[in-house]
């Protein structure tokens, strides 16, 4: 199992899962050239019949991305820019790299969709346009729809995170909000080929909602978005703007999102090149080299990010009492996004509070870990990409002079968690693909 037992066998596991999920080994495993063909997934682009290759992306990973781009299109990139989030960028040569603000979008979000939308436009029939799409990318490039303005995304934005909504719910009213998003670039781009290279941070990988969804069909209407508002008991708190351009949507005043079957995406093509499921795959095949018996639970995760954690807790009672799903030494994997319905005035992250809520339950647990990570470094707006506890925690918290359960309730679980010494940092990763979640049981000593 190596030595320092099953927490130092996560953490190791941990820092595998990141390195093999750096941008530029994703896209290399998904993209290459071979002489003048480009091939990417199960696509084939004759570089020879483009006039341009033009490049632009969002997210953060979109900058480590576009520097692995460069090393396979070399000087046939005509042009090019990207935005990530701050500490995310990566030096290039061709490609232009610019920082921006997250969660909330900022000034220079709006600067970075401005520029990606004129490059789109600006796009010909015998011009490939790639576009490099990871998580964060809604935050992070924004052109709000004609009578909003960036406070009025952002203050929504807000709003929505602090009601526990889903990145569903929130990427289908962002998408309403916006005048690139939900598959507006890719018709800016018309009569241009388009190539989208996505890293995915979505449950379930849906290509609508990463990011947003700029170069994909909307099945999602604005009915839906002041759904999603009403239904989060947010419809009066959002801006009167907000309010005021999705109800003139939802009453046909204002044209609808792209549909499926709408005109302008039959050059369009997507290939995903990481997600979840990567991790899962990643982390199951460490594990098993480490001497765990494996088995993935979900790569959907999703729920109240500390309703999760009790599941989870008492699955680890049941490992450890009858050996059940999987015989000890064992991992059981997730991947996903959990949600916080914020009601304390604390500091922490989905994962946080998911961990700590773990530790609430399995406290005096022997053998069992459960590490909680967000893959790019950040989980919720502190320094810790989640932490990694055990039946341990509970007590140490304690030993601390810290009231956990008070945390729990204030959803202060960053100052808890670092109290304890369990949080995980990391730093900026530049990738993203998730939330990875792993529960370790050691083996029984009657085993």
């Amino acid at each position: 199992m190596g030595k320092g037992g099953v927490r130092e066998v996560l953490r190791g596991i941990a820092a595998g899962v990141l390195a093999e999920l750096a941008p530029e080994r994703c896209l290399a495993r998904a993209v290459r050239v071979e002489g003048e063909e480009l091939r990417a997934g199960p696509y084939r682009y004759d570089l020879r019949r483009f006039r341009r290759v033009l490049v632009v992306g969002f997210g953060k990973a979109s900058a480590r991305m576009a520097q692995a781009l460069e090393e396979l299109l070399g000087r046939r990139i005509a042009e090019g820019f990207v935005v990530t989030a701050e500490g995310c960028a990566a030096p290039t040569r061709l490609v232009e790299v610019a920082e921006a603000g997250h969660p909330l979008p900022d000034a220079r979000a709006l600067r970075a969709g401005q520029r990606i939308w004129a490059l789109a436009q600006a796009a010909g029939k015998d011009d490939l346009l790639v576009v490099l799409i990871s998580g964060g990318g809604s935050a992070l490039c924004e052109l709000p729809a004609p009578g909003l303005d960036l406070e009025d995304l952002a203050r929504t934005t807000a709003l929505l995170w602090r009601s526990g909504a889903t990145v569903h719910e929130l990427n289908a009213v962002r998408k309403h909000l916006s005048a690139l998003k939900g598959g507006r670039l890719a018709q800016a781009a018309q009569p241009a080929a388009v190539l989208g290279l996505v890293l995915s941070d979505v449950p379930g990988d849906d290509l609508a909602t990463i990011a947003s969804g700029p170069t994909v069909p909307d099945p999602t209407t604005f009915g839906q978005a002041v759904a999603v508002l009403r239904a989060r008991g947010i419809w009066e708190e959002v801006p009167a703007p907000v309010r005021a351009h999705l109800q003139a949507g939802a009453e046909g005043r204002l044209p609808e999102t792209p549909k499926p079957g709408a005109p302008g995406f039959a050059r369009v093509r997507h290939v995903l090149i990481g997600s979840g499921r990567t991790a899962l795959a990643l982390a199951q095949k460490l594990g098993r080299e480490a001497g765990f018996r494996t088995r993935v639970l979900t790569g959907t995760l999703r729920g109240e990010a500390r309703e999760v954690g009790r599941v989870l807790a008492a699955l680890a009672e049941e490992e450890r009492r009858h050996g059940r799903p999987v015989r000890p030494p064992a991992l059981l994997l997730a991947a996903g996004e959990t949600t916080v319905t914020v009601r304390g005035k604390g500091l922490g992250g989905r994962n946080q509070e998911l961990a700590l809520a773990f530790a609430a339950e399995a406290a005096g647990l022997p053998g069992v870990a459960l590490l909680a990570l967000a893959t790019d470094g950040r989980d919720g707006p502190t320094d810790a990409a989640g932490a990694l506890v055990d039946g341990t925690t509970w007590d140490r918290l304690a030993a601390a002079g810290v009231d956990p359960w008070r945390a729990l309730a204030e959803n202060d679980s960053h100052p808890a968690l670092d109290a304890a010494g369990d949080l995980l940092r990391t730093g900026p990763t530049g990738t993203n693909v998730a939330d990875l979640v792993i529960l370790g049981v050691e083996r029984r000593a009657h085993a």
